[in-house]
């Protein structure tokens, strides 16, 4: 037993080198020399992430800030359908919103904090941001070059506008993003996800996680035997409403405690700059560290640049390229500019009766709760009173997670689904028929994933999580790089910017 506790100790530490080497710039929790600027260390991949993030925000000129009210108004157009596809732009907007919407929202948000400081919010802000300019990059590029299978089935994504965009050259990018694809659909789309809300109906109502697990796998395969327009449904119906309660409570929750706002935006923006180490119940505000705890939740959470949500814009039902990549952009900022914020302000303004260190405090981020228990607490003291000996805000909260991490399961799934998917088609010989019964293979493969992951250890996984969404996101970020002209004249209106690279082939979708 002490010889396994060793072993998943080292793995632990491992796993924890790498992670802070891609996000935090440092190895063995020392500074390299080789990566540091006046002795504080260069995150790679925060570099990496704001640098293209904000050469495509620049080459659009600003154009997701510029066109963010005409965004919103395309919502209600976005429920029309105007083009090829297989659900409606709102719909594919829903859809991959329940991916984004997660416990990156409620449990990221507060790890964030715990691990850089209330400053962690400045930087997620600024990942959001320029995120805004990859999500609409990401959009209007699964528009712009999308497959059609031989039943008339349109999908694509990443691998879709590698492929038709640059060139069957770059095969071998598509396949390093579906590579990424599944190793972040099995940890963060699936075994973080299945663990909080098994958490989550074990607090409520007192179901042992292995049986919350089996009972959210089961709902799951419900769901998505139906493939996409299933997934598409339930989204367009469980997440705006959802989200809407959500953001109402957390309002009503910072009127009552409206007079601590100012000081509570001040804490953020002083944090966010502060180079001095923190004291209270988080570990150290140092500016490199919020920086990387801010981008690096900024991206678990809304997944801008990261190449998940252009696999459900891509089959919406529009013919346009921008209009889509509007909706993209707009998923981006209502993830985590409006639901992440109401989450962080919520934490670092309501006051409660709160315990850190063996001392009282008055908040719950100073507090030694961690987690969605740190959000779930934070609500709790802006709404005390009872239900069914529940306080009214940790039902909130703990509904919320519960649909959004259900949602963000069914949606997850799909994404796993097409870059297996991807990877089979290229085996020669390879048919539609195929196809069909991998996808089943996999729905079953993933519902029982959920209930596996219901009941697992997260502090290795949410390490590994890490990893897995710079391995999905760098091959991502390098196909937009080099079709950024591509995005850059659609924004301007050109609805066919940019070379086709088609070619008839016998396995699926028979044109590349």
């Amino acid at each position: 037993m002490a010889a396994n506790e060793a072993g998943s100790a080292t793995l632990i530490d491992q796993v924890t080198n790498v992670s802070d080497f891609i996000w935090g710039g440092t190895w063995n929790g020392e500074t390299l020399g080789w990566l540091s600027i006046g002795g504080q260390p260069i995150p790679p991949m925060v570099i990496i992430l704001l640098g293209i993030g904000l050469y495509i925000m620049v080459g659009l000129r600003f154009y997701p800030l510029r066109k963010l009210g005409s965004a919103f108004k395309g919502l209600f157009a976005g429920r029309k359908s105007e083009g090829a596809g297989e659900i409606s732009p709102f719909a594919a907007l829903s859809t991959a919103l329940s991916g984004q919407v997660g416990t990156g929202n409620l449990a990221g948000v507060a790890t964030a904090i715990a691990l850089g400081g209330p400053g962690a919010i400045f930087w997620m802000w600024i990942t959001a941001l320029i995120g805004m300019a990859l999500g609409f990059a990401e959009g209007s590029l699964a528009i712009r070059y999308r497959e059609k299978t031989s039943d008339g089935v349109y999908r694509g994504g990443p691998m879709t506008y590698i492929m038709m965009g640059l060139g069957p050259k770059w095969t071998w990018l598509a396949i390093l993003f579906c590579l990424g694809t599944l190793f972040s659909a099995m940890v963060t789309g699936n075994s973080i996800q299945a663990n909080a809300v098994a958490d989550g109906l074990n607090e409520l109502f007192g179901i042992e996680e292995w049986l919350g697990g089996l009972l959210v796998a089961v709902a799951v395969f419900v769901v998505i035997i139906g493939g996409i327009k299933s997934i598409g449904g339930v989204a367009e119906k469980v997440i705006p409403f959802m989200a809407g309660a959500y953001i109402v409570m957390a309002i009503v929750a910072l009127i009552l405690n409206i007079a601590d706002i100012p000081a509570t935006f001040g804490l953020i923006f002083h944090s966010a700059f502060n180079p001095t180490a923190a004291t209270g119940g988080f570990a150290g505000a140092l500016i490199i560290i919020a920086i990387r705890a801010g981008v690096a939740r900024g991206l678990f959470s809304n997944e801008s640049g990261q190449g998940s949500t252009p696999i459900a814009h891509a089959v919406a039902q529009t013919n346009d390229p921008e209009q889509q990549g509007r909706m993209a952009m707009l998923g981006t900022f209502i993830d985590t500019i409006v639901i992440c914020t109401m989450t962080a302000l919520v934490i670092l303004t309501v006051q409660g009766d709160f315990t850190g260190g063996g001392e009282a405090v008055k908040h719950a981020w100073e507090s030694d709760l961690e987690g969605f228990a740190m959000t779930s607490g934070a609500f709790a003291a802006a709404f005390p009173f009872q239900i069914f000996g529940v306080a009214l805000g940790t039902l909130v909260a703990s509904i919320a997670l519960i649909l959004f991490v259900f949602t963000t399961l069914l949606t997850w799934s799909y994404y796993g689904e097409r870059a297996i998917t991807f990877i089979y088609d290229r085996i020669p010989g390879s048919t539609r028929g195929g196809e069909k019964v991998l996808h089943m293979i996999w729905r079953v493969l993933w519902c029982v994933v959920i209930y596996v992951g219901s009941t697992q250890d997260l502090t290795l996984v949410w390490r590994l999580g890490d990893i897995s969404n710079a391995a999905m996101a760098l091959p991502n970020l390098v196909a937009l790089l080099l079709l950024s002209g591509v995005v850059f004249a659609i924004a301007k209106g050109d609805k066919t910017a940019g070379k086709d690279h088609h070619a008839d082939t016998p396995e699926e979708p028979n044109e590349y």
